[in-house]
């Protein structure tokens, strides 16, 4: 009897304990303006990409823009232990239910009586997007209230439409955790800047900021009435020349402006060109730099200054591109384009590792259902999207957004599925865009092997979501139409007299061209055998005489494939030559595009205008990539780093050091020809090298794989220093 006593005793003490430590949490938990998941991110990405102009008109995207929904119910369930004073704020009027009861009035707000309570609160916003925060002891708007559209007649997981019920779903939040924080008034941080130099240009003068940069401009000791005109330019040539720059602003002063003005619109510029009518004076040119405040969590330093400056001026361009969204270009497109998000995607998970960033830009390219167009209207972009939000998984462990978001990833696939032709290819429609690459004479008509290996990874990508989702039988589903497609991938385009994937096929006959896309992309898919790997990387990769790639978008790929095939030592140059050619070119940031034999102003021409080049793009920033993956060699090898691989491989450099960033830390690598140092925060990894004599380390234990290959685990937050000999 005593004994059940005390038994009876633990287990009281442990649910008050238990409920203690419940009821501290709520206390404890911020709050947080919340919207219906992917709503925010539509809104203002329709608020973003309208900004481009050239020369003063207006250049909105050649897509379908969506909208938030205009009403929306917000509900959650509580059981507190005393009454909590609830202040109420609202992008929106509003409908409150206390247990379904009408409170009546705007109340700014309530008292919420000790015990159950189910709140609701129905919010009407035509003009952004209904949004609510909640503050009280207990009551606190955060991740963990539902949402509705209202929809009555709704599309379930299934494909089935549903006339009753209500499909509630997690709220959408990010980190506005202040009533005065609004969503609707969101912008970006600016912090001022000065001008390096400025110069008298005529009557006006050039002011130029030393770098690539984006902003606004700040005019001081402004006076006087009439026109002041600002010529901006990516280059000093642009910014000279009034007639053919890409942007321009034409400013009217009556006299009665302040005398320190700032231009609204945030231009992407180096240079600037000023010039005013003789009745306006000023003073100087500043500016406000505009930026999303992210934390550099990775780093890479080496032997060779050129590469360390080519990562210096990677990560500047990164930063520049990574706004409200992952940008394409500063300057020209200042869009969100689904090919040169998923590149940013990858460069962000070594460079910032900002979760939020890649979350919001996957929202915002995927837009609502009904699907009536590819995302961005291109064939190929529809498919890194799948592919994105997969390597979102790998990357962060978050099944969150899969969970969520699962609906609109089966109707985008569904949409890409029903435009397969009779083989089950994907073949352009009418209204598709094939894009693959800026590339003269680059075949796009017709089956292309390339879009089909897209979709064979898309469709795996999807049956991993299915299963993170619940949804089984679309697992299932998914799993056999990526497992057949790439039977009948190979079956068709791979020529196995030649060893090497063909390009096209036209009205059922195989096209007598080999390019380098499928066939890169087949190494880092690992859908190649190791004898196939060999035979694309001689035949293809490394064959002058097939078609080249001179935009920093495939060589992207191209270096992927080939550091995957071990070479970086080769990669190592190849880098060294483009991106240092781009250095040796003055590049303060990388560019769209480049080529080694144009000359001059040629660098700066594109689309056929002098200027139509895009100086700071984010495709450009590869390296950041390229270095922490393959030459530090870190890699996830299971969802959220839980598990990874570290295969330092130093490519001729003689040492090299950095960091890669994680969930909840990062992994920090030197290595020289004689020793390896790793230490790391989180995960077990297996640090993976190669040495001539048997190596040792200060912890741990040693593993030999192979001849001259050993393996070393690593454990969390323990330094392991490793002395081995160079092959």
């Amino acid at each position: 009897m005593r004994n059940r006593f005390l038994n009876f005793k633990k287990l009281f003490v442990f649910t008050v304990l238990f409920s203690s430590a419940i009821i501290f949490a709520q206390e404890n938990k911020p709050a947080t303006w919340i919207w219906y998941p992917g709503d925010f991110e539509v809104w203002l990405s329709n608020k973003m990409q309208v900004r481009r102009t050239e020369r003063e008109a207006v250049f909105p995207p050649l897509w379908q823009y969506y909208s938030p929904y205009a009403l929306v119910t917000f509900q959650t369930e509580v059981d507190i232990p005393k009454p909590d004073d609830v202040k109420i704020f609202s992008e929106g009027p509003f409908q409150l239910l206390l247990d379904g009861v009408q409170i009546y009035g705007q109340p700014k707000s309530i008292t919420v009586p000790a015990g159950k309570h189910k709140i609701s609160f129905k919010v009407y916003n035509q003009e952004v997007l209904p949004a609510i925060y909640i503050a009280g002891n207990y009551v606190k708007s955060d991740a963990s209230w539902k949402v509705t559209n209202e929809d009555k007649l709704w599309i379930d997981e299934t494909g089935k439409a549903q006339q009753s019920g209500t499909p509630w779903v997690p709220v959408g939040s990010w980190n506005f955790n202040s009533p005065e924080n609004k969503p609707s008034e969101f912008k970006l941080t600016t912090k001022p800047l000065s001008a390096k130099k400025t110069e008298k240009i005529g009557a006006g003068q050039l002011v130029d900021f030393g770098k690539e940069t984006f902003g606004y401009i700040k005019i001081h000791g402004l006076k006087g009435k009439g026109k002041l005109a600002l010529y901006y330019g990516e280059s000093r040539e642009e910014a000279l020349d009034s007639a053919k720059c890409e942007t321009l602003d034409h400013l009217f002063f009556d006299g009665k402006q302040p005398q320190t003005y700032i231009h609204d619109g945030s231009k992407a510029f180096r240079y600037v060109q000023v010039q005013a009518d003789a009745g306006v004076k000023y003073d100087s040119i500043s500016m406000l730099y505009e930026y999303l405040p992210l934390d550099y969590r990775g780093a890479f330093k080496s032997s060779d200054e050129q590469l360390n400056k080519i990562w210096d001026v990677s990560a500047y361009t990164m930063h520049l591109t990574s706004r409200e969204f992952f940008i394409d270009g500063i300057k020209r497109d200042r869009w969100v384009w689904s090919g040169d998000a998923y590149q940013s995607y990858l460069m962000n998970y070594y460079l910032f590792f900002d979760s939020a960033s890649v979350e919001r830009t996957l929202l915002a390219l995927r837009g609502k259902d009904p699907v009536t167009a590819h995302v961005n209207i291109i064939m190929d972009y529809s498919l890194y999207w799948f592919v994105g939000v997969y390597d979102y998984y790998l990357h962060t462990g978050d099944t969150k957004f899969i969970k969520t978001f699962y609906p609109r990833m089966k109707s985008l696939m569904d949409f890409c599925l029903e435009r397969r032709n009779k083989n089950g290819f994907l073949e352009p429609l009418e209204g598709d865009w094939v894009f693959i690459d800026w590339a003269d004479g680059l075949p796009k008509t017709g089956e292309v092997s390339f879009e089909q290996m897209l979709l064979a990874r898309s469709l795996e990508a999807m049956a991993v979501s299915a299963a993170i989702a619940g949804k089984t039988e679309d697992q299932k589903q998914y799993q056999k139409l990526g497992d057949d497609l790439k039977t009948k991938l190979f079956d068709v385009f791979w020529d196995k007299k030649e060893n090497v994937m063909k390009h096209q096929r036209i009205d059922g006959k195989i096209q007598n061209i080999v390019t380098r896309y499928a066939n890169m992309f087949g190494i880092f898919f690992n859908y190649f055998t190791e004898e196939q790997k060999q035979s694309v990387k001689n035949k293809v990769l490394l064959n002058k005489d097939i078609l080249q790639i001179t935009t920093p978008y495939m060589r992207f790929y191209e270096l992927e494939a080939l550091c995957a095939m071990g070479e970086q030592d080769y990669v190592l140059k190849e880098m060294k030559d483009y991106w240092g050619g781009m250095l040796n070119e003055g590049a303060t940031s990388f560019w769209e595009e480049y080529n080694p034999n144009k000359k001059g102003t040629e660098h700066l021409t594109m689309y056929g205008r002098p200027y139509g080049k895009s100086l700071c793009h984010a495709w450009g920033a590869s390296p950041i990539y390229l270095l922490g993956k393959y030459y530090l060699g870190v890699k996830p090898t299971a969802p959220g780093y839980s598990e990874y691989e570290i295969k330092p491989n130093l490519g001729g450099l003689k040492w090299m050091e950095g960091k890669v960033p994680t969930p909840n830390g990062e992994v920090a690598v030197y290595c020289n020809t004689k020793e390896i140092k790793v230490k790391a925060g989180e995960g077990e990894g297996k640090l993976i090298f190669e040495s001539a004599s048997k190596p040792k380390t200060n912890s741990g234990t040693i593993t030999e794989l192979a001849k001259n290959k050993y393996q070393l685990i690593v454990k969390p937050n323990l330094e392991y220093k490793v002395s081995y000999k160079a092959i």
